[in-house]
């Protein structure tokens, strides 16, 4: 059983105000609520985060959701493990006066696949992602709008762990429900590099539809 929403172990930092979104950082295999943090100042300095921490442990490593073996899938924990993380999101925002049209994932790896689930299963919390070396789950999802919704895939060239298939496949799950993705490879494994940090900050500088947004919360 998926312990609850508020049970979420996390981090959380109001932004500076001159940027007009918040991050939910989705950290990796063997992350914690703090493992991300740098990246986002990289990309947006000052921008306001929540961080939380993955509540499956395997082999001491904390994780969103369980697998198993490497790149085997646990597919139903994934979706239940999804809907709980969209309920700590939905409780969080309420608690700290964000408004999910102003909110942003960044996932990476296995935060990369749960963001994913977020946008499939509960598109209503979240206003876009951006997806470091995401894995294709599955196409046995409800079709949710996700009209407008920009999401960025980033992957790695010679990425070992993610089939080059699979962004194209994650793409087009994304674009039939009307979100509007952008895919990018660049040289690369499964990890991060300085790159990314590039590529980002270049995809949200053409974001024009990135602004703020009536805050329900208020």
């Amino acid at each position: 059983m998926v312990m609850g929403a508020h049970s979420f172990r996390h981090f959380n930092r109001p932004g500076t105000g001159a940027i007009p979104y918040h991050f939910l950082l989705l950290h990796g295999t063997g992350g914690d609520e703090h493992d991300l943090v740098p990246l986002a100042d990289a990309i947006a300095p000052g921008v306001g985060v929540i961080s939380p921490r993955g509540q499956v442990m395997e082999n001491g490593a904390p994780r969103f959701f369980r697998r198993f073996a490497e790149g085997v899938l646990d597919v139903e924990d994934w979706r239940e493990r999804s809907q709980a993380l969209a309920d700590f999101v939905v409780g969080v925002c309420g608690q700290q006066e964000i408004s999910p049209g102003n909110l942003l994932a960044l996932g990476y790896s296995n935060g990369a696949n749960i963001a994913q689930g977020l946008l499939l299963l509960r598109p209503e919390v979240l206003a876009g992602a951006i997806l470091f070396r995401p894995m294709f789950i599955t196409n046995d999802v409800p079709a949710k709008d996700l009209s407008g919704r920009p999401v960025l895939l980033v992957g790695g060239s010679h990425d070992p762990i993610t089939p080059a298939e699979d962004l194209p496949q994650i793409a087009e799950e994304l674009e039939k429900r009307g979100a509007q993705v952008t895919v990018k490879t660049i040289q690369a494994s499964h990890g991060l590099v300085p790159g990314d940090v590039i590529l980002v900050r270049q995809w949200l500088d053409d974001r024009t539809d990135l602004r703020p947004t009536a805050n329900k919360y208020r």
